[in-house]
């Protein structure tokens, strides 16, 4: 059994709304993420961009 993020109630991993307890509390969740009441502790990390070769011989 886990706990309901939202209210904390114990939910088998079996229930129709897990990890949630009820719809109510997964509604409040999706709430939560529009309200944008979570955030993302740390930005996601780029890749550097790759560099064009120089094709242009009037561009340096």
């Amino acid at each position: 059994m886990i706990r309901c993020p939202i209210c904390k109630k114990e939910v088998a991993p079996g229930h129709p709304e897990f990890p949630f307890c009820s719809e109510r509390c997964r509604i409040i969740d999706l709430g939560n993420w529009a309200a944008e009441k979570y955030v993302i502790s740390s930005p996601a990390k780029a890749e550097p961009a790759a560099e064009e070769p120089n094709d242009d011989p009037d561009r340096g």
